[in-house]
């Protein structure tokens, strides 16, 4: 159904390094690019992908505020490993990996950030 997800960066060169190294971990790489405007990653070019953006208006990108985008992992040692990575990367934490609801041992299992413009991620698992 979603073809793409797109955020703004307000500088696309330290974006790219930040999300070459972080969805490097999960398999997917650069398929698309134009210099200086966006680029974008995937597993497969036939697949779900995402990219950063320089903001078509030109005017800064600012992080929307209930805008997330979600990466689908399988286990939650993957969600755990993401979220390292891309703390690891300057990314900030918004929410440490753990079922939500807290309490669960089972279900929804997620692991929150933001990038290093501010735009909230995640990674998340469902566990049986």
């Amino acid at each position: 159904m979603i073809g793409y997800m797109l955020v703004g960066t307000n500088d696309l060169a330290r974006a790219g390094e930040f999300y070459d190294a972080l969805l490097g971990t999960i398999g997917a790489s650069r398929f698309m690019e134009e210099d200086n405007y966006f680029i974008a990653w995937a597993r497969k070019p036939e697949e779900t992908s995402f990219g950063v953006t320089i903001p078509f208006d030109k005017q800064p990108a600012e992080k929307g505020n209930g805008n997330m985008a979600a990466f689908y992992l399988e286990t939650p040692d993957e969600v755990k490993a993401f979220y390292e990575k891309a703390l690891s990367l300057g990314g900030t934490c918004e929410g440490a990996p753990g079922f939500r609801p807290e309490d669960a041992e089972k279900g929804f299992y997620a692991g929150y950030f933001r990038d290093l413009d501010g735009n909230k991620l995640n990674g998340f698992c469902m566990v049986e």
